[in-house]
């Protein structure tokens, strides 16, 4: 695997927001976003991706979300889509980036989606992976995956079987006993650390009445088995978005980039090549 490296930086509210990247640092830099969920960082999420993209001629950038992974985890806070982009886009500036394409999953997309209309100049791409924030709030929370990974988290007996039953929830039953016991510790020792505020006070807006303002080159892939972000929402990029193109994977969850990673890599990395 591509050698990481590591930097945390402080931003407003005196925040810690903890990057990692892999790759050459003058290549095109690629910021990939990741989901909600106990134990989320962005090296986890993306593990079987990052050489791939790195091999392909792309800087790797792989931020954790405040909330998640070597970040700030404040409670008795908002967890609010607004508060996610801006911690993030205020650590990639102090991290050197100022352009580059965006590749979001769950949570990550609607931060992905967030950042291009906050600061269209920053993001030349979009790699979305089932993008949450194209709905109200309420309906992703009664989606069954979502219900599950809130009632089953922060609780007495949360443990390492629990941890994998959250994990398994993103999958497809096909694919869940390929998930390794060395992503479930390493997603528990994470959980460990989040106050419960991460989810049950996670707040997002529907942004699917702004996604005709994107002009930017957008990629959506899609499980037709996702329990978290309805396949369905892939048809509003399609309606509304002026330059997208959409794929949807059968057997697949709400992990595309990991159930089907070979083959997201390669129509992700296609997509991007020709968007340079």
């Amino acid at each position: 695997m591509a050698e990481l490296r590591s930097a945390t930086y402080c931003v407003s509210g005196g925040y810690d927001i903890h990057i990692q990247e892999a790759g050459d640092a003058a290549a095109p830099a690629l910021v990939f976003l990741h989901g909600s969920g106990p134990g989320a960082s962005g090296a986890s999420n993306f593990r079987q991706n990052i050489d791939a993209f790195v091999g392909a001629g792309y800087r790797v950038i792989l931020p954790d979300l405040i909330g998640y992974g070597a970040s700030s985890k404040p409670e008795g806070i908002d967890y609010t889509l607004q508060l996610f982009t801006d911690t993030v886009y205020e650590a990639l500036l102090a991290h050197g980036i100022s352009a580059a394409g965006l590749v979001g999953n769950s949570l990550g997309g609607g931060i992905a989606l967030l950042l291009t209309l906050d600061h269209p100049e920053f993001a030349r791409n979009l790699v979305l992976m089932a993008p949450g924030c194209v709905a109200e709030r309420e309906s992703y929370f009664v989606m069954p995956g979502i219900a599950r990974m809130v009632s089953n988290f922060g609780g007495p007996d949360f443990n390492l079987a629990e941890q994998k039953r959250l994990v398994s929830n993103l999958v497809h039953p096909d694919f869940a006993p390929n998930i390794s016991d060395a992503l479930i510790a390493e997603r528990f020792a994470v959980a460990r650390t989040q106050p419960k505020d991460v989810l049950v006070r996670m707040r997002t807006p529907d942004l699917s009445p702004r996604l005709g303002e994107i002009a930017q080159p957008i990629l959506v892939l899609w499980g037709l088995n996702d329990e978290f972000c309805p396949e369905a929402h892939a048809r509003l990029f399609l309606d509304h978005c002026p330059d997208v193109r959409a794929m949807t994977f059968g057997r697949t969850g709400h992990w595309v980039q990991v159930e089907r990673a070979a083959e997201f890599n390669a129509y992700a990395i296609d997509f991007l090549d020709s968007h340079r």
